[in-house]
Order: structure tokens, then sequence, then C-alpha cells
């Protein structure tokens, strides 16, 4: 199946070369001659905006891209959705029977139509770096994933130079990828961000991720992958010796929970909140999301028993820590959940 599709996308590539070639005026020499690259060269980006054709549902666009192209298992992908695996595995078969039933050509789009799945394939970007990043060790099936997800990444803000969120992305990228070294303490236990040596930062990645996002900002087209980007941004100041600004953070939040009204993001606030303020004020946040819907969702659980711990409810942070650590986290994740709860005492 893999030599007949490259065998195809060689004849195709011929074909589009002869046409420009015919196209232009005679050469006088061979080296006046112009030739047509193929219009997303990259093979792996090219079948990501394949798999986000819009004829899907955007997240049986997303699940579908992350299974087949990025190699992500589907109890990874089903947590990044807040649903259970079974639904998720429908998710993706009710996709790929679409595409049958409809007659879907997957093929590469015109870059007439890039745009309108640019969308589609920046999210499943995002959540394979998410998927990426909550393996703190970076070892087992995601080992890899986050490389990749910078490559590419990388290869999509120079095909697409005048979108300003494709450059978001790559600061986001480029500035999570900078504390990689600083994720690990010395027993395998994964450090939270507020706790991180910044001596193991890489600056020249978080400069990176600097410049990818003025690069974004000079095209006055904003989004949520500017707002994300701006927010991990706001972390890095502290490699200058300044401290965290939560209270930029929480407006930056509030700005992104405005264009992206989900969970993962409140809670996130609900943590920003309680740092520019107060615990309880954090817990508040909490306390105002769909616990039930939550409740299989580990982040949710690990940022309540923090914020319990914080405000000296030992009883209920203990409780919280347990119910995240039944979630089954990652073997980094789980050290540093378990010693969490260890300090609180019996």
């Amino acid at each position: 199946m893999t030599a007949r599709r490259r065998a195809l996308d060689a004849r195709r590539k011929a074909e589009r070369e002869e046409r420009a070639i015919a196209s232009q005026p005679e050469a006088e020499t061979m080296g006046d001659v112009i030739t047509f690259p193929e219009p997303i060269p990259d093979e792996r980006l090219r079948l990501l905006f394949i798999c986000c054709h819009p004829a899907l549902a955007v997240e049986a666009r997303i699940a579908l891209a992350l299974r087949t192209i990025c190699g992500v298992s589907v109890p990874r992908i089903a947590r990044a959705f807040l649903v259970a695996e079974p639904t998720m595995y429908q998710r993706i078969t009710r996709a790929k029977a679409k595409i049958g039933a409809a007659k879907i050509l997957f093929e590469t789009p015109p870059p007439g139509e890039w745009a309108g799945r640019l969308g589609a394939v920046l999210e499943t970007l995002e959540t394979a770096l998410g998927i990426a990043y909550r393996n703190a060790s970076g070892a087992g099936d995601t080992a890899g994933l986050a490389p990749e997800v910078e490559r590419l990444a990388e290869f999509l803000a120079e095909l697409m130079p005048e979108e300003a969120e494709a450059f978001g992305l790559l600061a986001v990228v480029s500035v999570i990828r900078s504390r990689e070294n600083a994720r690990l303490d010395g027993d395998g236990a994964m450090v939270p961000l507020s706790q991180q040596d910044i001596a193991k930062w890489d600056a020249v990645r978080i400069e990176a991720g600097r410049r990818a996002l003025d690069r974004a900002t000079a095209l006055r087209t904003p989004g949520p992958m500017q707002v994300l980007a701006a927010i991990h941004l706001t972390h890095a100041m502290r490699v200058h010796d300044r401290p965290t600004d939560w209270r930029a953070i929480l407006r930056l939040y509030d700005a992104l929970l405005a264009m992206r009204p989900t969970p993962v993001i409140a809670i996130n606030r609900a943590v920003a909140l309680s740092r520019a303020y107060s615990s309880e004020d954090g817990l508040a946040a909490l306390d105002e999301l769909d616990a039930d819907r939550l409740a299989d969702f580990l982040p949710f659980h690990a940022a309540r028993a923090d914020l319990l711990a914080r405000a000296g409810r030992g009883e209920q942070a203990r409780a919280a820590y347990d119910a995240a650590l039944a979630l089954e986290p990652e073997a980094a994740e789980a050290r540093f959940l378990s010693a969490q709860r260890d300090a609180l005492g019996a």
C-alpha cells in the first residue's frame, strides 16, 4: 500500500512539473527551467492536512489524525478529549466509515483549502504535544512525539508564513520543550513548573519561542495559540530573575477561556487564580466546573488536591490525591502525587 501511494505521488508530481514547465516561456538553457515542488513537501504534514478533511467533525478529524498519523494510542486520545475509551474507538471508527461511505477523496488539498483545515491541524499538533508532555519521562509509546511535533510546527510555519497561529503554535512548542531537562528530579518524579530549576531550562528555545510569538503578533491576527504562547513566555520570565506574574497569567487565561471555553483551560485558570489571589478563590472556581464530567480527568483531581493542601484542608486534599492516583497517572507523575499526599501526614 505504501509503495503504491509513493508511486501515485511521484506520478502526480511529475505531471504537475510537466504542466508547469510547459507553461513557461521556452528556456534558453536547462538552468532556466523552473520546476515546482510538492505543495506540502513533508509527508507527515501532508497526511495531517488530508486527515483534517472538512467533511468530518473537528474532534473526529483530530482523533483520526492523532491515531493514524501521530501513532497516539486510543486510550491516550480518549483521556485528552475527556471521553471513555469505547466512545473514542467509536468516533474513530465512524470517521473511517464516513470516509468510505461518502467516497471522500483523501488527497493533498490545493493551497486555497489549507486555511480551512489549518485549525484542526494546529489542534492536532497541540493535543499531541500535550499528550507527550503528560509523560514527563518522555519514555514509552510517546517517546519521540514532542520532537516530531516541533519539527512539524517549524515546517508548518515555513509553509504558511502569513498564518499567525502557525507561529503561535511554534512559540508554544519551543517554550514547552525548553523545560524538558527540568521536568524530573533525581528519583524520577515529576517536577511541577513552579518548582523547576531554571538553570536547566533551554534559553535558546525560549528565545526562539519569543521570536515566533513576535512574528505572530506582527501579523495582527489574534488567536488562542498566541495567547497560550504568551502564558508560557510569562512563566519563562523567571530566567531573567523575575517573579511569576500570576495576575498577568490570569488575565491571559481569561482571554483564552473566552476563545476556548474548555474544562482544561478552566482548570488552568483556576490554578492561576489561586496563585494570583488565594487557594480558596481557586477552589471556588473549580467547584463551578462539571465535577461529574471531570470525574475521570486526572488534572482536575491533581489541581484540586494541590489547592486543598495549600488551603490547609489536609483530609480533603488526601482524598483528592487518592482520586488522582486511582486514575493511573504516568510513572513520574504518580511519584510526585504520592510524595505530595505523603507530605500531608497521617
